[in-house]
């Protein structure tokens, strides 16, 4: 799939390409409310919000906890989910840098990841160190740590992640188009579904699949841009420890993202979301944009 295909499936990613250098002095509600018109096609209700999609952008307005900077940030969140749950579930870090040639990969092993701490999609997986291509690793990298994720969809929690690189050890059963990946959304600190990504991420959307299912393992029938596949998935043996982390995770928190790798018996926590897909979610059907909307409850505004 194109650019333009995909333009085409997530108009609101085109509109928030066009908009993030229109609108760059505009408030974030200005902002949001032109995306959420122009992108998703309706107008946004922010008094009385009903759609999930619309009780995400009341919830980037008005529930600025300064928690969730660190917990999007790619570095800190390893510290607070070690003190939180465990380090065994937190992927080994092998280095944090401010800038690519601070990097001394002899002490490196031969295979191993980087990544920028504040955005998403800079991973540059490294199988081996001897073959490794320094001059596109540091441009793509370098790129990003000029990148402001917060601009796209004024996700206000990566405004102030101070912009890193990390090393991570290589897992190498991720990244293929075999590969899952479990996203767990709960809501007012609940498990409320839990989505099957099935192929490597931040790529085609005819590459990826994503299913959905509740807590009791039922499917639910939608999907957000990534469609819905015929796999068979059984349970995974890991299940009931994956929901009792995620809610762990995300006590006293309205609504959020929790990802994990699942390795035979090996959990590993991917990273926290609190806008999936910066709110902007195009539902097919329609009517489960509502439904899932009525099973958040709103805070008081902070």
């Amino acid at each position: 799939m194109n650019r333009f295909e995909y333009w085409k499936e997530n108009p609101s990613a085109l509109v928030s390409s066009i908009l993030a250098r229109v609108g760059k002095n505009w408030s974030d509600e200005k902002y949001i409310r032109v995306l959420y018109r122009w992108g998703l096609g309706r107008k946004l209700n922010l008094d009385n919000p009903q759609r999930l999609s619309e009780k995400l952008q009341w919830l980037k307005l008005y529930n600025r906890n300064p928690l969730y900077t660190q917990l999007v940030d790619k570095y800190q969140v390893k510290e607070y989910v070690s003190s939180m749950v465990g380090e065994e579930y937190v992927v080994p870090l092998l280095g944090v840098w401010n800038h690519f040639d601070e990097i001394n990969f002899s002490k490196l092993p031969n295979q191993f990841v980087l990544k920028t701490t504040h955005d998403s999609g800079s991973v540059i997986v490294v199988k081996d160190k001897t073959v490794f291509d320094h001059a596109v690793a540091k441009d793509k990298l370098e790129r990003s740590l000029q990148h402001d994720f917060y601009k796209g969809g004024r996700e206000w929690p990566y405004k102030d992640v101070p912009r890193r690189i990390i090393a991570e050890e290589y897992i190498p059963s991720l990244g293929h188009l075999d590969s899952v990946e479990y996203k767990i959304t709960c809501m007012n600190g609940e498990v409320k579904f839990v989505t099957f990504c099935k192929g490597p991420a931040h790529t085609d959307l005819s590459l990826r699949t994503n299913d959905h299912f509740d807590k009791d393992f039922n499917r639910l029938p939608f999907y957000v841009y990534y469609k819905n596949s015929n796999n068979h998935y059984e349970k995974p043996k890991t299940w009931d420890k994956m929901i009792e982390i995620s809610e762990k995770l995300a006590k006293d928190i309205p609504y959020v993202r929790v990802d994990f790798y699942n390795l035979g018996d090996t959990i590993y926590f991917g990273e926290m979301t609190f806008f999936t897909w910066a709110g902007f979610m195009k539902f097919n059907p329609d009517e489960w944009d509502e439904i899932l909307g009525s099973w958040l409850q709103l805070p008081e505004k902070r």
